[in-house]
């Protein structure tokens, strides 16, 4: 098992985690008799990180205990700098970021500093948003109508009748007039900006940074400044049609960024200004497999997040807050026609290293007996050992024994993915199908 890292520089104090790892504090290593700056800031940062389970952050007795979970990335907390890094790095990491995510292979420069175990989780995203924003630029920026009001002496585009009824008939030597050129100064071009100077906030490489900043500031002569928020990103989406189609992944990753700094777009809680970087693999992890299930199982539909109506429901007689009933929804159902083949959920954990929790358990349980007799329920997890095999817990009738169902917890080998979703050659197509079938299709 991967150890942790604990090392001081000064009077900074780094620790390196893998996800779903735990430390506590013992004599010798350097929690033991570490505690949390008492600024207002740190503190309010961690209870962020602890609410958000993003990390666990507990003052003992005698230091700090710190968990990770599904994120990777990192934060600063005073003098206090923590890091977890995915099970998964280098190239690999960022081929299945390409696929998960939708982004596109761009081998515009050299991606040999950005293959090599030593990159950081974030320079890997922001390395790809720079060579996102150069395509677009070697494109040609989007160009759209903006409506412009201006007072002119050579009219243009509309007189405005309201604003010159409203000077009363004065002799002037200006016009109000109303026009839509069509200018590279559009939401578009504006959150690319600021993504641009995001990164550069935020990546750790100092060439990069040099670059980013160079692109943005080229940009800046004929873009103006936004603020990057919920607001902004769900506007920009809107605006992305067939026409703009080449913005996309540049968005996509933005939005990471964005999200990855404490800032919600689920607008159900405010905004957090992070001080770090934090990508939740589980997300990622789920849209990973949903594009691979979709694009190799042929014959079935994968469903995403479906709802199985009907399964609970409360007693017409028995419901005076009038609730609605609850509606499980698993990440994948498998459907053939009108027939349920399978019910999946997927989660950033390895099972095969780390235990089953409970909660998960039971969420597969309720999956499972929700079928016929007999049927099972699968949960997906990341592994990179070959070793790893299928297991499967029976749930069985507490009074008249006999089996009920089963939860099954089926390891996706992260290696053999990114191998099969970088082979595009047509011999290829049946390994990545059967390989599909195995993950999604009990057996």
């Amino acid at each position: 098992m991967t150890q942790t890292i604990l090392s001081r520089v000064e009077d900074d104090v780094t620790i390196e985690l893998q996800e779903w790892q735990t430390r506590t504090p013992e004599p010798g290593n350097a929690l033991f008799g570490q505690y949390l700056d008492v600024d207002p800031m740190v503190r309010k940062t961690v209870q962020y990180l602890n609410s958000s389970r993003i990390l666990s952050i507990n003052e003992l007795r005698d230091g700090l205990a710190i968990s990770s979970s599904s994120f990777v990335g990192k934060v600063a907390l005073g003098k206090l700098h923590i890091s977890v890094t995915p099970k998964i790095q280098g190239f690999r990491l960022l081929n299945l970021l390409r696929y998960g995510l939708q982004l596109r292979d761009l081998k515009i420069f050299p991606q040999s500093d950005y293959s090599s175990e030593q990159s950081s989780f974030q320079d890997l995203l922001i390395h790809q948003l720079y060579i996102e924003a150069i395509e677009l630029l070697s494109r040609g920026l989007s160009r759209q109508y903006l409506r412009v009001e201006e007072e002119m002496s050579s009219p243009r585009g509309k007189l405005n009748l309201q604003r010159l009824a409203r000077y009363g008939g004065v002799e002037r030597s200006e016009l109000p007039c109303t026009y839509h050129p069509r200018l590279e100064d559009c939401l578009l071009n504006q959150v690319l900006l600021e993504g641009l100077y995001l990164g550069s906030a935020i990546t750790e490489d100092l060439s990069l940074r040099s670059r980013l900043r160079f692109l943005a500031s080229s940009l800046q002569d004929r873009v103006s400044r936004i603020r990057l928020d919920y607001d902004s990103i769900t506007r920009v989406h809107r605006e992305l049609n067939r026409l703009t189609t080449a913005y996309r992944p540049a968005i996509t990753l933005i939005e990471l960024l964005v999200e990855a700094r404490g800032v919600s777009f689920d607008n159900s809680r405010a905004d957090a200004s992070l001080p770090g970087f934090f990508f939740d693999m589980n997300r990622f992890f789920q849209r990973l497999l949903s594009r691979f299930l979709g694009e190799n199982l042929r014959g079935y539909v994968v469903r995403d997040e479906y709802r199985l109506k009907g399964m609970m429901g409360y007693l017409p007689d028995h419901n005076p807050l009038r609730r609605r009933a609850p509606e499980p929804r698993p990440d994948y159902v498998i459907t053939n026609g009108a027939d349920i083949i399978s019910i999946l959920d997927a989660k950033y954990r390895d099972l095969w290293d780390k235990p089953l929790p409970t909660d998960m358990l039971y969420q597969l349980a309720i999956y499972a007996l929700s079928q016929e007799k007999g049927r099972s329920a699968i949960i997906l997890y990341p592994c990179v050992t070959e070793e790893a095999r299928e297991a499967r817990i029976e749930l069985r009738d507490p009074l008249y024994g006999g089996s009920r169902g089963y939860v099954v917890l089926r390891p996706v080998n992260l290696i053999k993915l990114e191998e099969l979703i970088t082979d595009h050659a047509p011999a290829n197509r049946k390994e990545r199908e059967k390989f599909a079938r195995s993950l999604a299709i009990p057996q």
